[in-house]
């Protein structure tokens, strides 16, 4: 037998003491961590539920249960789906998170109406109404994103005439903080209908929607090079005094020597005599490939953004008809331009100004963005008709949104640099009555938030009201509302 005496006693002790603390240490590695696309929320949860394709009455049950718990342990709630957003609106430090994936498309070809699980992602939801002659009425620019993601951030794209994706949802059921089901439509439940598209999660959870589709088309575009000091009139008459126009954006130059001076009008029409059978929706190909080494060779280089912007105003539209279906031209994945050098992040923002404060906005962005040491990559037009419904309007009269995509070292200096431009371009924004997309880096000042969004005391009043115990939070509601 051997003597156990108090020197090897304490060994044993201390032993058993670093291992508990290793065991500890290596829970806390496992500890979930979730991230958007800026790679700079990077977020620990307490937990992680990953919907998968259970029954729907399964998944309901479960939800129940999950927020239950989190209630319980007083953690926050977050609802995910393809976590495009750049500002942590679908994270929650130390928070219950759940990311959906459900895909579903019933169609009532009738009505020209579909279901859909907010889950869905868009491609999925493309394909199945291609092969019934349906395309969605407004979905986001890209289709790798999910439904119910585009309803809480109220997304718009470039179909015209039309406004943010909220406009063309008949109804949506929503899981309130207590588990209990309501139905959100014009006429029922009409004042949550207009707080959850644009609301950012922060009233519920969206389980499934009834979506309004058109019928799909094969269009032919119509490119026009212009000063982008006529931008603003010129976009407004094609796409209200054309009825015929169906999807329609611009884009500026970006090269520094002639900064925003110059900009791309596309319109697209349907061609007199449709085919018999369109041809079904592609997604991607060899040409996404050349288009992103032609867009990735703009970082960093005159050179390269002179020849991206010679490349889509003269050279695409002699070699290409540019004919496609209208589901071909929305099937298109953010993946397929994404950015893949780790020290470097794509950053979005997004601007809505009236038609006639478009060339005050031009002078707003050489102002502001050439001093600063941003790599602006892209802007993208579009056009939106008012929203008068979402209690977080960013159109509340027809406004031309300006998207703009920006290439960010990943560094401390980066990132205070990209804060400082951004808010004095919401500021110069704000002072020609314009507005700014909540869904991205949380760089404005609450007061700025508050400029932008004049009905964001009666939101916020009423998401106490819907959620007293605020289980339904996110870094926005830390960031601007808490």
């Amino acid at each position: 037998m051997t003597k156990t005496t108090r020197r090897s006693a304490l060994k044993l002790g201390a032993a058993a003491a670093a291992a508990a603390l290793l065991s500890r240490r290596a829970v806390a590695r496992q500890r979930v961590v979730l991230n958007d696309a800026s790679r700079l929320s990077a977020t620990p949860m307490a937990s992680h539920w990953q919907v998968g394709a259970d029954p729907e009455a399964a998944i309901i049950e479960r939800l129940r249960r999950e927020l239950k718990e989190a209630a319980a342990a007083k953690r926050a709630f977050t609802v995910g789906g393809a976590r495009h957003s750049m500002g942590g609106q679908s994270l929650a430090r130390d928070g219950s998170a759940a990311t959906f994936a459900t895909p579903l498309c019933e169609v009532d070809r009738t009505a020209r109406l579909y279901r859909t699980h907010s889950g869905s992602r868009w491609i999925y939801l493309i394909n199945q109404l291609d092969a019934l002659g349906l395309s969605p009425a407004v979905m986001q620019s890209n289709s790798d994103f999910s439904t119910g993601g585009t309803l809480s951030v109220n997304a718009h794209g470039w179909p015209a005439p039309f406004g943010p994706f909220g406009a063309t949802v008949r109804a949506f059921r929503l899981m309130l903080a207590d588990g209990s089901i309501v139905t959100c439509s014009p006429t029922e439940n009409a004042d949550l209908y207009g707080l959850v598209q644009g609301g950012y999660g922060l009233f519920g959870v969206i389980l499934d929607m009834e979506v309004e589709a058109v019928p799909n088309a094969m269009l032919r575009p119509t490119n026009v090079l212009m000063p982008s000091a006529e931008f603003g009139s010129r976009f407004a008459a094609a796409v209200t005094g054309d009825p015929a126009v169906q999807m329609a954006y611009g884009r500026l130059s970006v090269a520094r020597r002639d900064f925003m001076r110059e900009a791309m009008m596309i319109t697209y029409r349907p061609v007199a005599n449709q085919p018999a059978r369109l041809p079904a929706a592609e997604a991607g190909g060899l040409m996404s490939a050349v288009s992103r080494q032609i867009f990735r060779a703009q970082i960093g280089s005159e050179a390269g953004k002179r020849a991206r912007w010679t490349a889509e105003t003269v050279g695409n539209p002699a070699i290409s008809s540019g004919l496609a279906t209208r589901n071909t031209l929305m099937n298109e994945p953010v993946a397929n331009l994404a950015g893949r050098d780790t020290f470097r992040t794509d950053i979005l923002h997004e601007y809505f100004v009236a038609p006639d404060q478009f060339a005050a906005f031009i002078t707003a962005c050489r102002e502001t963005i050439l001093k600063s040491r941003q790599d602006l990559l892209n802007v993208t037009l579009r056009w939106l008709k008012a929203d008068t419904v979402a209690a977080l309007s960013y159109a509340p009269q027809p406004r031309i949104a300006a998207v703009m995509l920006f290439s960010q070292a990943i560094t401390a200096d980066a990132e205070a640099d990209m804060l400082t431009m951004t808010e004095e371009l919401i500021e110069r924004v704000l002072a020609i009555g314009g507005s700014f997309y909540l869904p991205y880096r949380l760089h404005a000042r609450r007061d700025q938030v508050e400029k932008a969004y004049p009905n964001l005391p009666r939101f916020l009043a009423r998401k106490r009201e819907v959620d007293p115990g605020l289980l339904f939070r996110n870094t926005m509601w830390d960031a601007y509302f808490a």
